[in-house]
This record gives C-alpha cells, sequence and structure tokens, in this order.
C-alpha cells in the first residue's frame, strides 16, 4: 500500500514553491511526522512532514523543482521499512553527493544571486543553505549590511561555561521580520493612559453569568478589540496598508492577537472580528491562544492581519514601544493595570491605570490620526457603554 506525499496549502496568495531540500532518499525509513523535505516559497520556508510511517519508495518532485499546491511529492510505501536500492557504483561513490547537497543553495536562490550580481548572503537555509527568500531580503535592503561586530575576547576558564545553540527557524523569522519592520515602516510611537475602573467594573458584575451562558470566560482582551474595532471605524488609515504607490484600505478587521509561547512570539489572527459578539470574540481568542500554546496554530491562522493587539502587561510590562507587524500600519500596547494616585475632580483619588501605546507607520498614519485613534480606544474603555451605543 502506498501513500501519497503532496504539497501542503503554503498560505495566503501563495500558489507554488520550489523543492529546496529532501532530508530522505528512496528507501530510507520514515516515521510519522518526521520531516521529508522543505520547500520554498517568496514568503515563507515550508517543511512538509510524512503522513505515515513506512520506506520512501519514490521521490516525484526533485531539489530545484516548482511545484504547486497539492502537487504530489513523494510516494510512501506503508509498513517496515526496505532496505535502499543497491546499486553497482562503488560504495564510496554515493556517499559524497548527500553531502554536497546539504551545503548547496537553493536553485532558485542561486539563479537570483547570479542575476542580480549578489555573493556573501547570508542562508537561514538548512547547514546555512542560502534561500530565495534570503536574497530578496538582501535584494530589499537599502544598504550592506555592516559586519557584524566581533565577539568580545572570552577568558580561556569561561569558554566551557558557554552554550552555543542554534536560532529555532521560528527565532530567526521573528528576528528578520522585526528588522525589515524597522527598517521599511516609517515607525512613531504615541502613548495615552485609561481608567480601567468602569471596565473592571463591569466585567466583575457579569463575569460568572458571562461564563454560564457562554462556556468561556470574560477578559479584558474582548473589551480592547471591541474598542480598537470602534477607533478603527473612525480612523481607517490605522487599518490600512501601503502597497508599492497604493494606499488599501480594508473595509473589515482581522484582529492579530499577539501571543507569548515557549518557542517565541506568534500572532494568531481573528477573521472578521468587527463582526463578531463579546462571547465570539472570546471563544475565538481562547481557542487561537491554546493552539499558539500547543503550537497547532496553521499558517493560515497567522496570516491576513489588518492590526494587532500586544499585552505585555501579561508579563509585567509598564511602557514599551511595540513593533509594527508588517504590512500592518498600526499596533497597541496594552500594559500592566497598576493602581496610581489620579487627579478626580479636584480630589486625589487611587485608580486602576493602564498605560496604552500605539506604535504607527507615519508613511500612511498622521499624527493627529494616531492620536484620534488613542483617545477613542481610551473614551471607550473609560465609559464600556459607548461600545454598545457605537459612539
Amino acid at each position: 500500500m502506498s501513500t501519497e506525499v503532496r504539497v501542503p496549502t503554503l498560505g495566503e496568495s501563495v500558489t507554488e514553491a520550489t523543492v529546496a531540500t529532501w532530508f530522505k532518499q528512496p528507501g530510507d525509513a520514515v516515521a510519522v511526522d518526521e520531516m521529508l523535505c522543505e520547500l520554498e516559497t517568496d514568503k515563507v520556508t515550508v517543511e512538509v512532514p510524512s503522513p505515515v510511517a513506512g520506506t520512501l519508495s519514490e521521490i516525484v518532485a526533485a531539489e530545484g523543482d516548482t511545484v504547486g499546491v497539492d502537487a504530489l511529492l513523494a510516494q510512501i510505501a506503508a509498513g517496515d521499512a526496505a532496505p535502499a536500492p543497491k546499486t553497482e557504483a562503488p560504495a564510496a561513490a554515493p556517499a559524497a553527493a548527500p553531502a554536497a547537497k546539504d551545503v548547496e543553495d537553493a536553485p532558485s536562490a542561486k539563479k537570483l544571486m547570479a542575476e542580480n550580481n549578489l555573493s556573501n548572503v547570508t542562508g537561514t537555509g538548512k547547514d546555512g543553505r542560502v534561500m530565495k527568500e534570503d536574497v530578496l531580503n538582501a535584494l530589499a535592503s537599502p544598504a550592506p549590511a555592516a559586519p557584524a561586530a566581533p565577539r568580545a575576547p572570552v577568558a580561556a576558564n569561561q569558554v566551557d561555561r558557554e552554550e552555543r545553540v542554534k536560532m529555532t527557524r521560528l527565532r530567526q523569522t521573528i528576528a528578520r521580520r522585526l528588522k525589515e519592520s524597522q527598517n521599511t515602516a516609517a515607525m512613531l510611537t504615541t502613548y495615552n493612559e485609561v481608567d480601567m475602573t468602569e471596565v473592571m467594573a463591569l466585567r466583575n458584575q457579569y463575569k460568572d453569568l458571562f461564563l454560564k451562558k457562554h462556556g468561556v470566560k470574560l477578559g479584558f482582551m474582548s473589551f480592547f478589540t471591541k474598542a480598537c474595532i470602534h477607533a478603527l471605524n473612525e480612523v481607517p488609515d490605522v487599518n490600512a496598508e501601503i502597497d508599492g504607490t497604493d494606499v488599501v484600505y480594508k473595509n473589515y478587521v482581522n484582529m492579530g492577537i499577539a501571543a507569548g509561547t515557549p518557542t517565541g512570539l506568534v500572532v494568531p489572527v481573528i477573521n472578521d472580528a468587527d463582526q463578531m459578539s463579546f462571547a465570539d470574540i472570546e471563544k475565538a481568542i481562547a481557542e487561537k491562544g491554546a493552539k499558539a500554546r500547543d503550537g497547532k496554530l496553521s499558517m493560515a491562522e497567522m496570516q491576513g492581519g489588518t492590526f494587532t493587539i500586544s499585552n505585555g502587561g501579561v508579563y509585567g510590562s509598564l511602557m514599551s514601544s511595540p513593533i509594527l507587524n508588517p504590512p500592518q500600519s498600526g499596533i497597541l500596547g496594552m500594559h500592566k493595570i497598576q493602581d496610581r494616585p489620579m487627579a478626580i475632580n479636584g480630589e486625589v483619588v487611587i485608580r486602576p491605570m493602564m498605560y496604552l501605546a500605539l506604535s504607527y507607520d507615519h508613511r500612511i498614519v498622521d499624527g493627529k490620526g494616531a492620536v484620534t485613534f488613542l483617545v477613542r480606544v481610551k473614551e471607550a474603555l473609560e465609559d464600556p457603554r459607548r461600545l454598545l451605543m457605537d459612539l
């Protein structure tokens, strides 16, 4: 019995990929979910796992081939592994070939490098292999990157107490995207503070009834999501993106909710959040958060966001400047709720306060729009009834 291995869904607007590296060869035994090969697209690198245990009987798409979504990559014979096919060639001859392949740059990357007269591109693929996205990143850079500063000398008696760990692919992607954001957008941050008294009181009043009726806890994130949607309707620039010389306005809100995981920060997206109730938003946040913690988010679930909320307050952050998640033009940073003395009607009272930060792309969002957005979020949270009345 043979099982087909096909190209998985590659993500939003991506229809084809290049086969970059095969980790297995015909005749090799494979386990369920063991990585068979690596595909590269214009946006990401995708690893293809084995759907069954057995023996890799045939590779249909070789390294360097361009394949579409659902194209046949290989065949796996189910059951115990069969011995690898033998040839009459001397045993030493084929042994050198796989080693050479491990360090050979992706064919699409070599083609781009030759066309643009590039060399010394840093590779992020397996064993330092240069991928197509590495070349595209190098071409997009405004100037050659300065050489990395050499490490400071380490005393001989301390060398054995250091540990060198290769960055995970997720961490490499996070680092690259954050740097891209800083290099591309004209990023500014504006700040305000919000009195959380009314939101906390409303939540405490209805949280038990909410849980009983909807089966999910009423948290602060649904209030912030609703407040941001309200503000985005008034300041649509914050929900837009730049595409070349065009500005693309989104008449919908796909809300990204940043979530920390043991392997790094991910941003699952809640599609059409502007059409959802408080309960629907809370259920979606709980579902995406659980998937993020378990490492089960699909690529599609992390794409298509139009605005992002990041809650550094869960880690105790009092103030920060969040970094944009390109190509989005805005991100709201939530922070720790802390009791502070405030002047209210001429008297000093203690109120639960939170600093808010909006980072925005000044190429598309003016200062007035950014400040207006943040003020509208503040007003909606300090008087949650405004959200019900669309005021």
